[in-house]
């Protein structure tokens, strides 16, 4: 494999950024303008992950281990993966050899030739996913709160997912809402997408679950967050097989709170 082919290409720009989250900020951007820097149709579907990488840099999820205040390993690896397959998919579109390494890969090369709310979905979200799956190592040597709201995002975007891929699962009589709710150019799928109004802007997380909850929901509301059944499991369900990850779909179980990505 050389430096010209598409893999390795995306692996130098990833490298290249990764230390900086303002410069892995720029990398995700670019790679909506595709390769000829020209993507009208392309570009406003980078809003809500900016939106949601914007989030995470407040928050210095995505600092190096040099800093004087360090990030999240795990988020700064999920972070890298996504922006790798942005890149690699890039690349191949410019013509560098090779073809997509990824389920991924394919499915931002799907978007890159016809771009909807659903493809956006299905790539972004198989990026995602199988960032998860292949970093539950990192994930379990972070705090239990902080795997918890791990796990909130990710039910969080592929709940979004289900509002524009089964709109009716998602969200039954008010299905007709449903794929304006979830479309990622649209700014109410920065709701779904970041912890802002719950979470400080500080990583790691000083207190436990119960904490967070209250604070934003009351004592009784969050009570009842941990206990009832959350009624986006099946939609999760649907949407991670739609993304290509149906080893995910176990993971998403009726409880929210009880959902167990990590092990």
């Amino acid at each position: 494999m050389t430096g010209h082919d598409a893999v390795s290409w995306a692996d130098a720009q990833v490298s290249a950024a990764r230390d900086d989250p303002a410069a892995r900020l720029a990398l995700h951007d670019r790679t909506y303008f595709g390769p000829t820097g020209v993507a009208p149709r392309h570009l406003p579907y980078r809003r809500a992950a900016r939106s949601f990488m914007h989030w995470q840099i407040r928050r210095g999820l995505l600092e190096p281990d040099g800093a004087v205040r360090p990030g999240s390993p795990w988020f700064r690896a999920v972070n890298e993966g996504l922006l790798r397959d942005g890149c690699e998919t890039i690349a191949l579109l410019s013509g560098r050899a090779g073809q997509p390494s990824s389920p991924a890969v394919e499915y931002w090369l799907d978007f890159a030739d016809r771009p909807t709310a659903v493809a956006w979905y299905r790539a972004h979200n198989a990026s995602v996913v199988g960032g998860y799956l292949r970093h539950r190592e990192l994930a379990v040597s972070e705090s239990s709160t902080e795997q918890f709201f791990m796990n909130v995002i990710l039910v969080r975007v592929l709940f979004a997912h289900a509002l524009v891929a089964a709109p009716r699962l998602a969200l039954g009589r008010l299905r007709l809402l449903a794929p304006v709710l979830g479309d990622p150019r649209l700014g109410m799928t920065g709701i779904f997408m970041q912890l802002s109004r719950i979470l400080p802007d500080k990583y790691p997380l000083s207190e436990d679950v119960a904490h967070y909850l209250k604070s934003e929901l009351g004592v009784r509301a969050a009570a009842r967050f941990r206990r009832h059944p959350s009624p986006v499991g099946p939609a999760v369900r649907v949407v991670c097989g739609r993304a290509g990850r149906p080893r995910s779909a176990r993971c998403a179980p009726e409880r929210l709170p009880r959902l167990r990505v990590f092990r």
